[in-house]
Order: structure tokens, then sequence, then C-alpha cells
């Protein structure tokens, strides 16, 4: 049976996996150090999963960016009761990444965030200016417009 426990722990009673598969550039460790910076209370949220023996499953790069920012201590989920094959299983399926981001609602609805910042591999022309001849919508060249979309109402 497989029991969980959350609490806080001394950094050094945590111990990296030797085993993760994961790896992270200098730059994409910058940005992490910055973003547990910038919003702390998400550690809080996203513990760093642990075994029994407080080995890593979950939370490899999360830990080496707390310990580049200064902490002394992290929130643990500590797991027991998983069998060597499910601790594999674990590690690889908690970074999986099974989905892909919508460009159109992240442009529509999350653009005023800085989603680069927070990890978002963005288009390379996601942040190019729109030129401004192309921000007017000329109002008089738009009366004959014959379409309209039944969502938002612009006209075509």
């Amino acid at each position: 049976m497989v029991k969980v426990e959350i609490k806080t722990v001394k950094m050094g009673e945590i111990k990296l996996n030797p085993d993760n598969p994961r790896t992270i550039s200098k730059k994409d460790m910058a940005l992490l150090v910055k973003s547990l910076k910038d919003f702390p209370e998400m550690l809080e949220l996203r513990e760093i999963v642990v075994d029994e023996g407080m080995t890593i499953l979950g939370g490899n790069m999360r830990y080496l960016a707390l310990q580049k920012s200064g902490a002394k201590e992290a929130t643990a989920k500590i797991v027991t009761g998983l069998t060597p094959a499910q601790k594999r299983e674990f590690i690889v399926k908690d970074n999986a990444a099974f989905g892909d981001w919508n460009m159109e609602d992240l442009a529509n609805s999350w653009a005023d965030l800085p989603l680069a910042d927070w990890g978002v591999d963005l288009p390379e022309d996601w942040l190019k200016e729109i030129p401004e001849e192309n921000k007017a919508i000329d109002e008089e060249a738009m009366a004959d417009t014959k379409n309209e979309c039944p969502k938002c109402g612009f006209k075509w």
C-alpha cells in the first residue's frame, strides 16, 4: 500500500536521484531559480517527491534551483510503498510532456503574462511587434463586408 506524507524538511535530508534522466540548461536553470524566487508558494503546490530513503523521484531540477537560491528547507512529499518499477515509471511519467500549448488561447487570453519567463516554449515570432499599419481597422473598407463571426461579431 502506498502512503504519502507531506512535510517541510531540511535540504540536506533530500538526495538527488543519480539515475534521473533529465537535464537542464544554464539558461533554463536561471529561469527556474527566478521563477521560484518570484512565486515561492509554487513549492507548496508542487512539492519535491521523494521515496522512503529521501531520494528524489520528482523535482530534481526544482531541488537544484532551491540549492542555487540558498534555500535551507523544502516541502517534500514522502512516498512509501512503491516498488522499484513503480518508482522508475513515476520518474519518467512525471516529466513526460503529453500535451501541447494551444497557441491561439495563449495569444488571446494569456499573452499579458511573461510566458517565456515561466518556461513556455513560444514560437520565434511571438514577441515580434505588430506593424502600426496592421493594427488599425479601416471602418469604411469594412462597411461592405459579407461575413460576420457569430462569436465576436468581427466582419470580413
